[in-house]
């Protein structure tokens, strides 16, 4: 990676512009070798081109004079969802934010962006050095170092153990304590080895441990970036977790403390969707709807809202029920439809098997179908080629059980 930290690199970088498939990959790798350059150099500027396309999904036009690790792409922030965690910062009245685990600097892009003094700190000096890259343009309101999180709390704020007691309070550790206009956004990494674990993760796991990150954001206004399936028992109380999903996926948690927790909010659920926003917030876990029978819709809660477990909060503004206490659908009657759900006209029932689903599918002309499933343990890629396909409409196959019993429901999207 250091070899394109370069002036030659750099140069080389914007000559070759985005690489998206493999066979671009190959090209661009044989131009390159055939001019003269370095194999390192090859392998860091076309690695770095298909990494701006890959990016360019979370942070638009932005990616293409940005630099990238594999790593950082994956784990960043999109640039939307940053940008409201911005917004939320400055109607909170924060002026500064120390982004610290700052990785690529994709938070710090938009903290700036909104006008926000940013430090940004990492304890990886390479991936230091490419935030330092890709917050250039905002000059001195964007600052990076090189270190870890704990190390530049201690010298800004004083020690974490300490910051609960009043010994500090005449110190000028603790004047940079009480500074409300100064926030904390953290984005603890996993001390765990590889991508695809599932098990639970404890709280010394992290880098920093979740256990100093919440005795800081105990004192100071905080936001703490998290997995959306993150433990809820460990869960601070008096912070306020805020679920967010962005185009129908579920992107992250994020705990908010001090000035940057809304009063009376415990549980939020952000829902994105292209520029728009909407969010449902409560003081506690919403109590679930009582079950009823399949009515002429069918509802799909949002991730967020299911994550947040306010689900009974919207089934009681579209006047629904669950269809299944255990299963997140919800029914009803009414023609109501709300941003925190995905709607469907129920069309017909029956049982959940391809004989049974073919039928109703060739009376019905379709032969396009959304498969969803809830409960129901199969693979709808594989479920999808047991049906007959040839009509010539479009429906959605809904698969799911009420109970002991497995059904399917043919709909259409409201």
């Amino acid at each position: 990676m250091t070899v394109l930290l370069t002036p030659e690199g750099l140069r080389l970088l914007d000559e070759v512009g985005t690489i998206a498939s493999a066979a671009e990959v190959a090209g661009a790798v044989s131009r390159l070798r055939a001019a003269g350059h370095s194999p390192d150099l090859v392998s860091a500027v076309v690695g770095q081109a298909h990494l701006r396309t890959k990016a360019s999904s979370k942070f638009g036009a932005f990616a293409e004079r940005m630099l990238f690790t594999r790593a950082g792409v994956e784990q960043a922030t999109r640039l939307g969802v940053a940008a409201r965690h911005a917004g939320r910062m400055r109607r909170a009245g924060i002026s500064r934010v120390a982004d610290l685990g700052c990785g690529i600097g994709g938070d710090s892009l938009a903290f700036a962006g909104a006008g926000l003094s940013v430090v940004a700190v990492d304890a990886d000096e390479v991936t230091a050095a490419i935030a330092a890259y890709n917050l250039a343009p905002f000059g001195a309101d964007a600052v990076v170092q090189h270190g870890t999180a704990e190390d530049f709390v201690s010298a800004n704020f004083g020690e974490v153990h300490d910051l609960r007691t009043n010994s500090a309070d005449s110190s000028e550790d603790a004047a940079l304590l009480r500074d409300t206009r100064t926030a904390v956004w953290l984005d603890p990494a996993r001390r765990t080895s590889g991508h695809n674990e599932t098990r639970r993760v404890a709280a010394s796991d992290y880098s920093p441990s979740l256990d100093w990150a919440f005795e800081l954001a105990a004192r100071k206004p905080t936001g703490i970036k998290l997995g959306p399936g993150h433990d809820r028992d460990s869960l601070p109380a008096d912070a306020e977790a805020q679920w967010v999903s962005a185009d129908g996926s579920v992107v992250e948690l994020v705990l908010w403390s001090g000035a940057l927790a809304r009063e009376g909010v415990r549980r939020a659920a952000l829902v994105i969707r292209g520029e728009e926003s909407h969010e449902l917030t409560a003081g506690a876990d919403a109590v679930d709807a009582d079950v009823r029978e399949l009515g002429a819709f069918l509802h799909e809660p949002d991730g967020a809202v299911i994550r947040a477990r306010l689900i009974g909060d919207v089934a009681r503004s579209i006047d629904a029920g669950m269809l299944d206490e255990k299963i997140a659908y919800l029914t009803g009657d009414a023609a109501l439809t709300t941003p925190f759900v995905q709607s469907f006209r129920v069309r017909e029932v029956m049982a959940a098997n391809p004989k049974a689903i073919n039928q109703v599918l060739r009376s019905n002309d379709i032969g396009t179908v959304e498969i969803k499933k809830r409960g129901m343990d199969i693979d709808p890629a594989a479920f999808r080629k047991k049906l007959n396909l040839k009509g010539s409409r479009a429906a959605t196959l809904v698969l799911t059980r009420v109970g002991d019993r497995r059904m399917a429901i043919l709909a259409d999207r409201v």
